[in-house]
Protein backbone atom coordinates (compact mmCIF):
# COMPACT_ATOMS: atom_id res chain seq x y z
CA UNK A 1 0.00 0.00 0.00
CA UNK A 2 1.28 3.54 -1.19
CA UNK A 3 0.33 6.24 1.89
CA UNK A 4 -1.01 9.15 0.49
CA UNK A 5 0.48 12.44 1.75
CA UNK A 6 -2.65 15.05 1.60
CA UNK A 7 -2.42 18.89 2.55
CA UNK A 8 -5.30 20.73 4.81
CA UNK A 9 -6.82 21.99 1.72
CA UNK A 10 -10.59 21.44 -0.44
CA UNK A 11 -8.92 18.50 -2.11
CA UNK A 12 -7.61 17.05 0.80
CA UNK A 13 -10.38 17.08 2.72
CA UNK A 14 -12.19 15.96 -0.06
CA UNK A 15 -10.10 13.07 -0.67
CA UNK A 16 -9.78 12.14 3.05
CA UNK A 17 -13.24 11.87 3.56
CA UNK A 18 -13.57 9.75 0.59
CA UNK A 19 -11.30 6.93 2.22
CA UNK A 20 -13.00 6.86 5.46
CA UNK A 21 -16.41 6.52 4.15
CA UNK A 22 -15.00 3.82 1.89
CA UNK A 23 -13.50 2.18 4.87
CA UNK A 24 -9.97 3.29 5.04
CA UNK A 25 -7.53 4.91 7.43
CA UNK A 26 -6.43 8.50 8.11
CA UNK A 27 -4.06 9.93 9.64
CA UNK A 28 -5.39 13.23 11.28
CA UNK A 29 -4.07 15.79 13.23
CA UNK A 30 -5.57 16.94 16.51
CA UNK A 31 -4.91 19.76 18.57
CA UNK A 32 -3.28 16.82 21.03
CA UNK A 33 -1.63 14.26 19.13
CA UNK A 34 -2.05 12.64 15.10
CA UNK A 35 -4.87 10.46 15.13
CA UNK A 36 -5.61 7.00 12.75
CA UNK A 37 -8.73 7.91 11.86
CA UNK A 38 -11.48 4.92 10.79
CA UNK A 39 -15.31 5.02 10.49
CA UNK A 40 -16.02 4.60 14.23
CA UNK A 41 -19.72 2.92 13.06
CA UNK A 42 -17.95 0.19 10.69
CA UNK A 43 -15.77 -2.71 12.72
CA UNK A 44 -14.21 -4.01 10.11
CA UNK A 45 -12.54 -0.42 9.11
CA UNK A 46 -12.36 -0.35 12.72
CA UNK A 47 -10.03 -3.48 13.40
CA UNK A 48 -7.75 -2.21 10.44
CA UNK A 49 -6.54 0.26 12.87
CA UNK A 50 -5.46 -2.66 15.54
CA UNK A 51 -4.03 -4.24 12.50
CA UNK A 52 -2.00 -1.13 11.45
CA UNK A 53 -0.55 -0.38 14.58
CA UNK A 54 -0.05 -3.52 15.95
CA UNK A 55 -2.40 -3.02 18.90
CA UNK A 56 -3.98 -4.83 21.27
CA UNK A 57 -7.59 -5.43 21.13
CA UNK A 58 -8.22 -5.06 24.91
CA UNK A 59 -6.86 -1.39 24.35
CA UNK A 60 -10.09 0.69 23.75
CA UNK A 61 -10.61 3.83 20.90
CA UNK A 62 -11.69 6.95 21.51
CA UNK A 63 -14.81 8.52 18.88
CA UNK A 64 -14.53 11.91 17.67
CA UNK A 65 -17.24 14.08 17.29
CA UNK A 66 -17.65 17.84 15.41
CA UNK A 67 -20.33 19.33 17.17
CA UNK A 68 -22.34 18.07 20.47
CA UNK A 69 -25.18 16.85 19.37
CA UNK A 70 -23.40 13.74 17.98
CA UNK A 71 -22.78 12.08 21.47
CA UNK A 72 -26.52 11.27 21.66
CA UNK A 73 -26.36 9.09 19.13
CA UNK A 74 -23.32 7.22 20.63
CA UNK A 75 -24.32 6.74 23.82
CA UNK A 76 -27.37 5.54 26.18
CA UNK A 77 -27.42 8.65 28.29
CA UNK A 78 -25.65 11.76 28.58
CA UNK A 79 -25.52 13.06 32.31
CA UNK A 80 -25.73 16.46 33.86
CA UNK A 81 -21.77 15.86 34.73
CA UNK A 82 -21.49 15.00 30.44
CA UNK A 83 -23.16 18.58 29.66
CA UNK A 84 -21.04 20.69 32.35
CA UNK A 85 -17.99 19.58 31.02
CA UNK A 86 -18.82 20.11 27.25
CA UNK A 87 -19.87 23.51 28.49
CA UNK A 88 -16.25 24.45 29.70
CA UNK A 89 -13.94 22.10 27.95
CA UNK A 90 -15.07 20.94 24.20
CA UNK A 91 -13.90 21.67 22.25
CA UNK A 92 -11.00 20.81 23.36
CA UNK A 93 -8.29 17.81 24.83
CA UNK A 94 -10.70 16.45 27.09
CA UNK A 95 -12.39 12.66 26.85
CA UNK A 96 -15.18 11.44 28.28
CA UNK A 97 -16.25 7.71 28.86
CA UNK A 98 -20.04 7.01 29.02
CA UNK A 99 -22.39 3.90 28.35
CA UNK A 100 -22.28 3.37 24.79
CA UNK A 101 -25.05 2.66 22.71
CA UNK A 102 -25.60 -0.19 20.40
CA UNK A 103 -24.21 1.35 17.67
CA UNK A 104 -20.78 1.03 18.99
CA UNK A 105 -18.61 -2.04 17.95
CA UNK A 106 -17.26 -3.97 20.17
CA UNK A 107 -14.02 -3.84 18.24
CA UNK A 108 -14.26 0.28 19.20
CA UNK A 109 -15.06 -0.78 23.21
CA UNK A 110 -13.07 -3.19 23.50
CA UNK A 111 -15.86 -5.09 24.20
CA UNK A 112 -16.95 -3.11 27.38
CA UNK A 113 -19.96 -1.25 27.71
CA UNK A 114 -18.83 2.24 27.54
CA UNK A 115 -17.11 4.63 24.95
CA UNK A 116 -14.97 7.29 25.03
CA UNK A 117 -16.00 10.62 23.13
CA UNK A 118 -13.98 13.55 22.37
CA UNK A 119 -15.07 16.62 20.55
CA UNK A 120 -11.54 17.71 19.01
CA UNK A 121 -10.65 22.06 18.78
CA UNK A 122 -8.22 21.38 15.96
CA UNK A 123 -10.20 23.02 12.38
CA UNK A 124 -9.08 20.20 10.54
CA UNK A 125 -9.78 17.36 12.73
CA UNK A 126 -13.43 19.25 12.89
CA UNK A 127 -13.94 19.84 9.46
CA UNK A 128 -13.00 16.28 7.97
CA UNK A 129 -15.45 14.74 10.70
CA UNK A 130 -17.76 16.80 8.79
CA UNK A 131 -17.00 16.32 5.61
CA UNK A 132 -16.97 12.32 6.23
CA UNK A 133 -20.28 12.61 7.64
CA UNK A 134 -18.99 10.11 10.25
CA UNK A 135 -17.58 9.73 13.56
CA UNK A 136 -14.10 8.78 13.64
CA UNK A 137 -12.43 6.59 16.32
CA UNK A 138 -8.92 7.65 16.22
CA UNK A 139 -6.02 6.49 18.75
CA UNK A 140 -2.75 8.07 18.39
CA UNK A 141 -1.47 7.43 14.86
CA UNK A 142 2.08 5.73 15.60
CA UNK A 143 2.98 2.19 16.00
CA UNK A 144 1.97 0.50 19.15
CA UNK A 145 4.28 1.12 22.40
CA UNK A 146 5.95 4.22 20.51
CA UNK A 147 6.20 8.18 21.08
CA UNK A 148 2.59 9.05 19.91
CA UNK A 149 3.22 11.15 16.72
CA UNK A 150 3.03 15.58 16.76
CA UNK A 151 3.92 15.59 12.63
CA UNK A 152 2.82 14.45 9.68
CA UNK A 153 6.36 12.75 9.07
CA UNK A 154 6.09 11.37 12.46
CA UNK A 155 2.97 9.38 11.06
CA UNK A 156 4.55 8.74 7.89
CA UNK A 157 7.67 7.68 9.38
CA UNK A 158 5.74 4.68 11.90
CA UNK A 159 3.01 3.84 9.44
CA UNK A 160 4.16 4.49 6.08
CA UNK A 161 2.75 1.69 3.42
CA UNK A 162 0.28 0.60 6.37
CA UNK A 163 -2.75 3.34 5.89
CA UNK A 164 -4.28 5.33 2.92
CA UNK A 165 -3.53 8.69 3.69
CA UNK A 166 -1.74 11.40 6.17
CA UNK A 167 -3.41 14.92 6.14
CA UNK A 168 -0.55 17.23 7.25
CA UNK A 169 -2.47 19.57 9.51
CA UNK A 170 0.98 21.11 11.14
CA UNK A 171 1.96 20.27 14.55
CA UNK A 172 0.46 19.86 17.27
CA UNK A 173 -0.49 22.13 19.62
CA UNK A 174 -0.70 20.54 23.08
CA UNK A 175 1.51 17.57 22.76
CA UNK A 176 0.25 14.89 24.75
CA UNK A 177 -2.83 13.16 24.31
CA UNK A 178 -6.45 14.26 25.89
CA UNK A 179 -7.31 13.98 29.66
CA UNK A 180 -9.76 11.26 29.89
CA UNK A 181 -12.67 11.09 32.36
CA UNK A 182 -14.98 8.42 33.07
CA UNK A 183 -18.98 9.43 34.23
CA UNK A 184 -19.54 5.87 34.15
CA UNK A 185 -18.40 5.55 38.46
CA UNK A 186 -19.55 7.48 41.08
CA UNK A 187 -17.99 9.51 41.62
CA UNK A 188 -16.27 10.25 38.14
CA UNK A 189 -12.86 8.93 37.91
CA UNK A 190 -9.79 10.67 35.99
CA UNK A 191 -8.51 7.59 33.73
CA UNK A 192 -5.76 9.25 31.97
CA UNK A 193 -4.30 12.92 32.81
CA UNK A 194 -3.39 15.65 29.76
CA UNK A 195 -4.04 19.17 28.97
CA UNK A 196 -6.89 19.72 30.97
CA UNK A 197 -5.96 19.28 34.59
CA UNK A 198 -7.32 17.08 37.44
CA UNK A 199 -7.86 20.40 39.28
CA UNK A 200 -9.73 21.42 36.33
CA UNK A 201 -12.09 18.83 36.38
CA UNK A 202 -12.37 19.17 40.01
CA UNK A 203 -13.38 22.90 39.49
CA UNK A 204 -16.42 22.22 37.21
CA UNK A 205 -17.84 18.70 39.07
CA UNK A 206 -15.99 18.98 42.42
CA UNK A 207 -15.37 15.62 43.45
CA UNK A 208 -13.28 13.33 40.94
CA UNK A 209 -11.37 10.79 41.93
CA UNK A 210 -7.79 9.54 40.54
CA UNK A 211 -7.33 6.31 39.50
CA UNK A 212 -4.58 4.09 40.79
CA UNK A 213 -3.29 3.54 36.82
CA UNK A 214 -2.51 6.87 36.26
CA UNK A 215 0.54 6.96 38.84
CA UNK A 216 1.20 2.99 39.24
CA UNK A 217 0.99 -0.43 36.48
CA UNK A 218 -2.44 -1.59 35.83
CA UNK A 219 -2.97 -4.08 38.72
CA UNK A 220 -3.02 -7.82 36.79
CA UNK A 221 -6.54 -8.97 35.90
CA UNK A 222 -7.73 -5.81 35.39
CA UNK A 223 -9.12 -4.23 31.80
CA UNK A 224 -7.80 -1.06 30.90
CA UNK A 225 -10.56 1.58 30.70
CA UNK A 226 -9.34 4.07 28.47
CA UNK A 227 -5.90 3.91 26.14
CA UNK A 228 -2.86 5.32 27.87
CA UNK A 229 -3.41 2.43 30.78
CA UNK A 230 -1.27 -0.02 29.59
CA UNK A 231 2.07 -0.87 31.41
CA UNK A 232 4.36 0.52 29.05
CA UNK A 233 3.79 3.27 26.42
CA UNK A 234 4.96 6.06 24.32
CA UNK A 235 9.00 4.75 24.43
CA UNK A 236 11.83 4.88 21.54
CA UNK A 237 14.41 2.29 21.27
CA UNK A 238 16.89 3.29 24.26
CA UNK A 239 16.09 2.22 28.10
CA UNK A 240 14.39 5.29 29.99
CA UNK A 241 15.39 5.92 33.17
CA UNK A 242 13.29 8.75 35.20
CA UNK A 243 15.90 10.24 37.66
CA UNK A 244 13.77 11.93 40.60
CA UNK A 245 16.12 15.06 42.20
CA UNK A 246 16.73 17.96 42.75
CA UNK A 247 19.50 19.96 39.78
CA UNK A 248 22.46 19.28 41.29
CA UNK A 249 21.89 15.27 41.94
CA UNK A 250 20.59 14.78 38.20
CA UNK A 251 23.65 16.37 36.79
CA UNK A 252 25.93 14.50 39.18
CA UNK A 253 24.38 11.00 38.46
CA UNK A 254 23.92 11.70 34.77
CA UNK A 255 27.69 12.92 34.73
CA UNK A 256 28.82 9.84 36.75
CA UNK A 257 26.85 7.51 34.34
CA UNK A 258 28.26 9.28 31.43
CA UNK A 259 28.96 6.59 28.79
CA UNK A 260 28.78 6.07 24.77
CA UNK A 261 25.28 5.65 23.79
CA UNK A 262 24.08 7.64 26.66
CA UNK A 263 21.95 10.80 26.82
CA UNK A 264 19.35 13.11 28.81
CA UNK A 265 16.44 14.61 28.36
CA UNK A 266 16.36 17.35 31.04
CA UNK A 267 15.37 21.23 31.97
CA UNK A 268 16.14 24.23 30.10
CA UNK A 269 20.11 24.84 31.11
CA UNK A 270 20.86 21.58 32.64
CA UNK A 271 22.74 20.78 29.63
CA UNK A 272 25.03 23.15 29.78
CA UNK A 273 26.64 21.24 32.73
CA UNK A 274 25.93 17.78 31.28
CA UNK A 275 29.00 15.69 29.79
CA UNK A 276 25.81 13.65 27.75
CA UNK A 277 24.18 14.74 24.67
CA UNK A 278 21.48 16.32 25.87
CA UNK A 279 18.01 17.31 24.82
CA UNK A 280 15.73 20.27 26.94
CA UNK A 281 12.52 19.90 27.19
CA UNK A 282 11.33 22.76 29.09
CA UNK A 283 11.38 24.45 31.92
CA UNK A 284 11.24 23.43 35.70
CA UNK A 285 8.01 25.21 35.46
CA UNK A 286 6.74 24.92 32.57
CA UNK A 287 4.91 21.81 32.40
CA UNK A 288 3.02 22.65 29.02
CA UNK A 289 6.49 23.36 27.50
CA UNK A 290 7.37 19.91 28.47
CA UNK A 291 4.16 18.54 27.38
CA UNK A 292 4.38 19.40 24.23
CA UNK A 293 8.02 19.12 23.77
CA UNK A 294 7.72 15.34 25.13
CA UNK A 295 7.25 12.92 22.51
CA UNK A 296 9.00 14.70 19.63
CA UNK A 297 12.11 14.80 22.17
CA UNK A 298 11.66 10.83 22.37
CA UNK A 299 11.60 10.23 18.78
CA UNK A 300 15.03 12.52 18.45
CA UNK A 301 16.90 10.25 20.72
CA UNK A 302 16.02 7.38 18.13
CA UNK A 303 17.47 9.42 15.84
CA UNK A 304 20.20 10.26 17.31
CA UNK A 305 21.26 6.51 18.49
CA UNK A 306 20.63 6.70 22.41
CA UNK A 307 20.49 3.35 23.98
CA UNK A 308 20.09 4.93 27.89
CA UNK A 309 17.96 8.48 28.14
CA UNK A 310 18.14 9.89 31.73
CA UNK A 311 14.70 12.07 32.01
CA UNK A 312 14.12 14.47 34.57
CA UNK A 313 11.21 13.92 36.71
CA UNK A 314 8.42 16.79 36.34
CA UNK A 315 6.02 17.30 39.47
CA UNK A 316 2.89 15.61 38.93
CA UNK A 317 0.50 17.92 39.46
CA UNK A 318 -1.39 19.73 37.31
CA UNK A 319 -0.26 19.42 33.34
CA UNK A 320 2.74 17.88 34.83
CA UNK A 321 0.75 15.23 36.21
CA UNK A 322 0.28 14.49 32.38
CA UNK A 323 3.96 14.22 31.55
CA UNK A 324 4.85 12.38 34.47
CA UNK A 325 2.21 9.74 33.63
CA UNK A 326 3.63 9.65 29.96
CA UNK A 327 7.31 9.44 31.48
CA UNK A 328 6.76 6.40 33.51
CA UNK A 329 4.89 4.35 30.97
CA UNK A 330 8.22 5.20 28.46
CA UNK A 331 10.61 4.13 31.57
CA UNK A 332 8.20 1.69 32.01
CA UNK A 333 8.00 2.81 35.97
CA UNK A 334 11.63 2.89 36.30
CA UNK A 335 12.68 6.12 38.85
CA UNK A 336 15.28 5.98 40.40
CA UNK A 337 14.82 8.56 43.83
CA UNK A 338 18.19 10.63 43.99
CA UNK A 339 17.45 11.16 47.79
Amino acid sequence: MQTESLQADDKGFARAAEILRAGGLVGMPTETVYGLAANALDSTAVTKIFAAKGRPADNPLIVHIAKFEQIYDLVKEVPPAAKKLAEVFWPGPMTMVLPKADCIPDTVSAGMPTVAIRFPSHPAAQRLIRESGLPLAAPSANTSGRPSPTTAQHVLHDLGGKIDAVLDGGSCGVGVESTVITLATNPPRLLRPGGITLEQLRSVLGTVDMDDAVLHPLKPGVRAASPGMKYKHYSPKADVIILDGNDEQYIRYVNAHAAPGVMALCYDGDDASLKVPAICYGSRTNDSAKAHELFDALRSFDERGATTVYARCPAPKGVGLAVYNRLIRAAGFEVIHLD
